[in-house]
């Protein structure tokens, strides 16, 4: 069924980004000291998903809009439960890119925008080309975006599932991430949801109602509904109406982020020095480096100097 369209791999890169620093011990550091781990750590997830998945086009999707986005200006306590990235990681994420610019990867990041958002906009933009995406990341938020012909792929953990997987794994439909989140809340971004919600309840309530708008529409209904508490539910989605539209929109992922000049994410052909200059300053050793090399599709030998 899928054979017959281009695949566009479209990368979470702060998601192993981030697993990175937690996992790989901290035992590289660049000429002035700072930690490489998280770089290190990154690199070989991205060398693996190359060898594994050979994709023609490819994008990889950076947070910039750590308190810029555009959701703090609607909600300022969007994500303030998270702590800021230590310095130590925060330099990480440039070397980060410059991977994966050495390895003919096109990257996105936007200070107003998501990771989420520019996956969603890129992969958006194209399937008007006939592609179809393979979402490379395990975060619930994303499966929103699932079409007919598209995948999610939890790499770490080797599982893939389409749109029609979602509602075994999450309890609802891909359409309807975006009203349970607002509905039942999501404690890793600091949205509270509707009080008195819960994932089970908002799953029911999205079985019944289809969408949180006829949900809001048919509130007379609820206290009808084979649901514990089910009068009460509709006293709090009365009164708190238009904060669970202001999750929705907190919830749901832009499909029009900016992705700067026309692009069709093919891989680009990379350059041995800049390779090289790369696998020198981040401390690679020969393993990795004879990776990197094969990645690239360079024919000249790296140098393959201990780490």
């Amino acid at each position: 069924m899928n054979g017959a369209r281009p695949t566009l791999y479209l990368v979470d890169a702060s998601l192993y980004v981030f697993r990175a620093w937690h996992s790989m011990p901290d035992e590289w550091h660049d000429a002035d000291g700072w930690p490489l781990n998280a770089v290190h750590g990154f690199a070989r997830f991205v060398l693996e998903l190359l060898e594994r998945e050979r994709p023609q086009h490819i994008v990889v999707a950076f947070d910039e809009a750590l308190d810029s986005c555009f959701r703090n200006e609607l909600y300022p306590a969007y994500k303030a439960n998270r702590e800021p990235a230590p310095e130590e990681l925060k330099r990480q994420f440039a070397h980060c890119k410059a991977v994966c610019a050495a390895l003919g990867l096109a990257t996105l990041a936007h200070p107003e925008y998501e990771a989420d958002d520019l996956i969603g906009s890129a992969l958006h933009s194209m399937r008007g080309q006939g592609f179809r995406g393979v979402i490379v990341s395990a975060d619930k938020d994303l499966s929103q975006l699932l079409g007919e012909h598209d995948e999610q792929f939890d790499f770490g953990k080797g599982l893939r599932w389409g749109m029609a997987g979602v509602k075994a794994r999450h309890g609802v439909d891909a359409h309807q991430i975006a009203d349970y989140l607002a509905l039942a809340g999501d404690a890793i971004d600091n949205i509270p949801g509707v009080t008195g919600i819960g994932s089970k309840t908002a799953a029911v309530l999205l079985a019944h109602f289809g969408n949180l708008d006829a949900m809001l529409d048919r509130v007379e209904e609820i206290p009808y509904l084979r649901i514990r508490g089910a009068a009460q539910l509709a006293v709090k989605l009365r009164a708190q109406r238009e904060q669970a539209l202001l999750y929705r929109r907190l919830s749901t992922i832009a499909l029009d982020a900016p992705l700067g000049e026309a692009v069709s994410f093919a891989r680009r052909t990379t350059d041995a020095a800049i390779v090289t200059a790369l696998c020198d300053n981040l401390r690679f050793g020969p393993l990795t480096r004879r990776r990197f090399q094969a990645a690239a599709g360079l024919a000249v030998a790296l140098s393959s100097s201990p780490s």
